[in-house]
């Protein structure tokens, strides 16, 4: 019984300060409208403090550190294996997350012959920064890239997902894409998070708007089905249709607009577990070696966007 107490206690103390968040942002919106745009976009490209203590304690599995400096900004990066000599893969990770979230992957991918190359994205992990967007995320990862050289394969997870696309439109050169519960809009992103504070619905894009100006990017450079026809490598969709955190449409978005792509739809695995289960890692080994796996999305009218 003292257990169940204690358990019931402990919701309620976590559940306090969230709800106390949500009831500024729901009387912010309409008592004061361009100090709480603010304040969201504030938080809303500011990562939980605990993608740092998460990655230090984080086991590396043996990689080598290395620190790179793009524009005043350091990035730890890690490396297994040799991407000098070897084909090598390369990992974005999501929101909040941080580059050794890749260890599942690794002995699978070595065992296979690839070297591994992940990074912490500015502001998460061991890199420094305290805040960034998706436009930021496509830099870092390209500067990585292009640092390490063409790359054998890029494995994106959520907004890493996203990052890999937009990146691979611009210039990253991989020869294969594994986009694993990948976001395909930021503007949908914006109305889940608005949602999640209680924020009004009409400021949403007010707050967008801010991003827009301070990156000089606007969300449609941003969205699956703008950059996805422009990549003309093959990529691997996987995508759990219990995710709820990024919606298994945005999956769907990304296999039905890139031309050479499949999807893996999953159940049960929701949005993280997809990026570590081993029936998911063993496909994409197979999707590297040439082999079909997955399914080709059909185009439909019915859909969001219509036709592909």
């Amino acid at each position: 019984m003292l257990a169940i107490i204690s358990k019931i206690s402990t919701i309620v103390r976590n559940m306090v300060p969230l709800y106390a968040l949500r009831l500024s942002y729901l009387l912010g919106s309409w008592l004061a409208p361009e100090a709480t745009v603010h304040r969201a976009a504030r938080l809303f490209t500011t990562p939980f403090k605990s993608t740092r203590s998460r990655a230090l304690a984080a086991p590396t599995l043996g990689a080598r550190e290395r620190t790179l400096d793009v524009d005043g900004v350091a990035i730890e990066t890690y490396i297994w294996g040799d991407p000098l000599t070897q084909p090598y893969v390369l990992f974005a990770h999501g929101w909040s997350s941080h580059g050794t979230r890749i260890a599942p992957w690794v002995a699978p991918l070595q065992a296979a012959g690839y070297a591994v190359v992940a990074f912490d994205q500015a502001a998460h992990g061991r890199s420094s920064g305290t805040q960034v967007t998706l436009p930021d995320f496509a830099c870092y990862l390209l500067a990585v890239g292009h640092h390490y050289g063409p790359a054998a394969a890029v494995i994106g997870h959520s907004l890493g997902g996203a990052a890999a696309a937009i990146a691979m439109a611009r210039g990253l050169v991989a020869e294969r894409a594994i986009l694993l519960a990948p976001a395909a809009d930021p503007l949908a992103a914006v109305d889940r998070f608005g949602r999640f504070v209680w924020m009004a619905g009409w400021l949403n894009r007010r707050m967008f708007a801010i991003f827009e100006k301070r990156t000089r990017v606007q969300a449609e450079e941003m969205q699956a089905h703008t950059n996805a026809p422009r990549i003309g490598h093959p990529a691997l969709i996987v995508h759990d249709v219990e995710d709820r955190e990024v919606p298994w449409s945005e999956g769907e978005r990304y296999a039905r607009y890139w031309a050479d792509s499949r999807l893996i739809s999953t159940r049960g695995l929701g949005h993280n577990r997809v990026a570590d289960d081993q029936s998911v890692i063993a496909a994409a080994l197979c999707f590297l070696r040439g082999e079909t796996v997955g399914e080709r999305v059909v185009s439909s009218p019915n859909l969001p966007y219509g036709f592909a």
